[in-house]
């Protein structure tokens, strides 16, 4: 057994004033860090509940939408204006989980779930750089069919499991933040690290600081978005490759375009150089493939996922192709 105190936090200032303490943790939904207390890979010791935050979904004057961190993953891909002028989000959050798991999870845990390596959780039987560092990374040499092809390093090939996230990346979400030093906001692709030679370090989050609200830019070619999730089963998995994409046309060449991917790193995937690669360009398959190429050469497979390059590839030029026909 391992003692723990629980304080439910009235705000965000009172919550940033209780997480201050030593070992505490930030509880939200719980359907991750509730799992990885049971596993005794997490060992707080204190929990802040933070679900009294707000959860308000409300459109800015600019055109954005801002989310509120206790914001149940439910009520955002349900709301008329994500579902309008987002879809590629709701698609993500109603394939990432059940709707059981939907109705309790919010969206500032969403952001910080870590990842679901079946050595990380194995805090008996396996070495993870992640749960204790320098200990070693079973998965370079074990079953790493589901593990990073892109921005991995010695110290650990996790991946990232939110689909979420990986709307929100492509979309330039902007994370609101909130600690005991004051506010600040940076954009959600600078939020979460690569793992270089400290995966134990997940995000650039200083001590105590927590995600107040998710801010969404004004982004009219977003109502033609979409997200497409490859997995093992249809039922609900986590991705073995995803990809979130919007696009807009002008006279059959790419205006602007929009792509992130999952599944392929430790942390949600801007594809920055397919990006550039379309824009200006035809909107063809050809081009399509090119630019997912372009992205998809700097990937270093590991023995088992090695299919996920070509997988990758095809995925990203299916659905941008899915949407120029939208765009017709």
């Amino acid at each position: 057994m391992t003692p723990f105190t629980y304080a439910r936090a009235s705000d965000a200032v009172d919550a940033v004033r209780l997480g201050g303490q030593p070992l505490a943790k930030y509880l939200g939904g719980g359907t991750n860090l509730v799992d990885l207390l049971r596993e005794t890979v997490e060992r707080p010791a204190a929990l802040v509940d933070v679900t009294g935050l707000s959860s308000a979904i409300e459109e800015r004057p600019d055109g954005g939408l801002l989310i509120g961190a206790a914001a149940k993953n439910t009520a955002v891909a349900e709301h008329r204006t994500v579902r309008t002028r987002y879809p590629v989000l709701s698609r993500a959050i109603v394939a990432g989980a059940s709707a059981q798991i939907r109705n309790m999870a919010t969206v500032g845990g969403n952001i910080l779930q870590r990842t679901r390596c079946t050595y990380f959780y194995d805090n008996d039987g396996s070495r993870c750089n992640k749960r204790l560092p320098g200990q070693g990374c079973d998965a370079l040499d074990g079953f790493n069919r589901i593990h990073a092809i892109l921005g991995a390093s010695p110290a650990c090939v996790a991946t990232h499991p939110s689909d979420m996230c990986v709307a929100l990346a492509a979309l330039g979400a902007v994370v609101h933040l909130r600690s005991a030093r004051g506010e600040r906001m940076l954009p959600l692709t600078d939020l979460h690290r690569l793992p270089e030679d400290h995966p134990e370090i997940e995000t650039v989050l200083e001590s105590g600081e927590l995600i107040t609200a998710i801010e969404l830019p004004a982004l009219p070619f977003a109502v033609r978005s979409t997200y497409r999730k490859v997995r093992d089963r249809a039922s609900y998995a986590f991705a073995l490759i995803s990809v979130a994409a919007a696009l807009e046309l002008e006279g059959g060449t790419v205006k602007n375009v929009r792509l992130a991917l999952g599944g392929v790193a430790h942390k949600p995937w801007r594809a920055w150089e397919a990006e550039a690669f379309l824009n200006g360009r035809p909107a063809t398959v050809e081009n399509f493939r090119a630019a997912a190429e372009a992205e998809l050469s700097h990937a270093k497979p590991l023995r088992d996922n090695g299919f996920k390059v070509e997988l990758a590839v095809r995925t990203i030029a299916a659905v941008l192709g899915e949407l120029m026909g939208e765009n017709a």
